[in-house]
């Protein structure tokens, strides 16, 4: 069937806008201006009984969603850890929706299947890991933490002689997670989904540079000796971008028969570019490694990937059979590797992003964000009532706003600190978001979009300076 008049207007009409979006970045406030209220009720409509024009409903969507988006898509976006869409993943996404392959069998989009193939190759090869570790293209590392972890927790309950694929975990041993301070929120959300439970993770404590000890890990490694453990270290946390020390700590995981994942949802990525390596010595002798795609890399929402380097763990935890489904003999099934079913096939965007960037344009993007972090940091530090309270190690970096009232209590700088990055945000020139990092509030500075430039990293400063200055003439409250 051709098609018709009424489709092709309706894709027109959408690439338009979407063009229109793109071309706006730079100029629109990368906050959101419309309110709560305001967004309610333009899209709450009783739902018609009858079918609306397509072109018209998106014109609407469009119209609606105003005011409504931030600008993380652009250049001037500090908030959390989020990239931009390169051209070309932008691009395959828009084709992906387009193909609207479920990407859980070969036998369903066998394009989808090899190109994914081909990522998964493409990937351990910039990110250092072993080229025997397997692979999963999921939607986000929240997604690669469950994977990975899910492969862990049936190693270490097989090595105790239990196996949790058919007994479960009622009567299971009881593993333990072992990891520290800087451990992230998607660790804890893996452990609680995966029935490990949060009363089984030991938060041990990070030293001044945000690291786990090896006299740390030792001492919790030999306490209850002989219980199934996984061992979560950090490549790049997400306050100060800091690197656990995988060398000596893997060594010692491994020696107490733990299993080791390592959450590099950033600083996987430092492997493409030679000066920052360092950071990652040792790394590639875990067990498993989470890493994502949306940010660093650069394509759309949403896309994650795990690996493990023991095959048989991670398709245990994974594979599933059915007589009505079509198993490939010689191509890789994706449903035996991943927590999905039906899938979206979200390897042609990572394939065209690493097409286009190639490992030089890889290594150009994350030093640059690293450049323009820094440069963020330690600009804005230097304003009056401002301390950069920590330098960035790679993108990630932490900015603190003090109350210079006489006797002003931490209280007070804690308020100070979130009232002037609101400040920033409201100007529409810059958009940060804030943490609590060893007991202070803080703002995070966050970079990760290939769309970031020098001009931005000014605007940026002058944002935070304009507000400082007339925070400074009024006086505070």
């Amino acid at each position: 069937m051709p098609l018709d008049s009424r489709q092709h207007a309706t894709l027109e009409r959408a690439a338009e806008l979407a063009l229109s979006f793109l071309g706006s970045l730079d100029d629109a406030p990368v906050c959101a201006t419309a309110s709560l209220a305001e967004l309610r009720q333009r899209f709450s409509r009783p739902l018609p009984d009858g079918g609306v024009d397509p072109v018209t409903v998106i014109d609407e969507l469009a119209r609606d969603a105003a005011g409504g988006l931030l600008g993380n898509a652009g250049g001037r976006f500090y908030g959390w850890v989020i990239g931009a869409g390169l051209p070309a993943a932008l691009a395959a996404d828009w084709l992906t929706a387009t193909w609207d392959q479920n990407a859980g069998l070969y036998a369903c989009g066998p394009a989808a299947a090899v190109v994914e193939e081909v990522c998964g190759t493409w990937l351990k090869d910039v990110l250092g890991l072993p080229p025997s570790a397997t692979f999963a293209l999921v939607t986000g590392c929240q997604m690669a933490h469950v994977t990975c972890l899910a492969a862990a927790r049936h190693a270490v309950l097989a090595r105790a002689g239990w196996d949790v694929n058919r007994d479960g975990l009622a009567g299971a041993p009881s593993v333990r997670i072992l990891t520290s301070s800087e451990v992230h929120g998607t660790t804890t959300r893996a452990a609680k989904l995966l029935g490990i439970g949060t009363a089984n993770m030991f938060v041990l404590p990070s030293d001044s540079a945000s690291q786990l000890t090896p006299d740390i890990l030792r001492d919790a490694l030999g306490r209850e000796s002989g219980r199934p453990t996984i061992v979560v270290l950090q490549a790049g946390d997400v306050n100060c971008g800091a690197f656990d020390p995988f060398p000596e700590l893997i060594a010692l995981a491994h020696e107490a028969n733990a299993w080791v994942h390592i959450d590099g949802a950033m600083g996987l990525w430092c492997n493409a570019v030679p000066e920052l390596r360092r950071l990652l010595a040792g790394a590639e002798h875990a067990d498993s490694w989470a890493t994502d795609g949306h940010k660093w890399l650069n394509v759309p929402y949403d896309c994650g990937y795990a690996f493990v380097a023991h095959a048989e763990h991670h398709r245990a935890a994974m594979e599933h059979r059915a007589s009505y489904l079509s198993h490939a003999a010689d191509a890789r099934d994706q449903l035996d590797w991943t927590p999905d079913h039906s899938r979206r096939a979200r390897g042609f965007a990572t394939y065209a992003a690493l097409r286009e960037l190639g490992r030089t344009g890889l290594c150009d993007l994350v030093a640059r964000c690293c450049r323009h972090a820094r440069d963020i940091v330690t600009r804005i530090g230097d304003l009056p009532d401002a301390r950069a309270v920590c330098l960035p190690v790679i993108n990630q970096g932490l900015v603190r706003f003090y109350d210079a009232r006489p006797g002003a209590t931490e209280e007070d700088h804690d308020k100070r600190t979130d009232k002037v990055m609101a400040g920033i945000n409201a100007t529409g020139e810059a958009f940060f978001t804030g943490t609590t990092w060893k007991g202070k509030r803080c703002m995070r500075v966050s970079v990760s979009s290939w769309r970031t430039t020098a001009d931005d990293v000014d605007r940026a400063v002058a944002a935070a300076e304009q507000v400082l200055s007339v925070a400074a003439n009024v006086g505070h409250e």
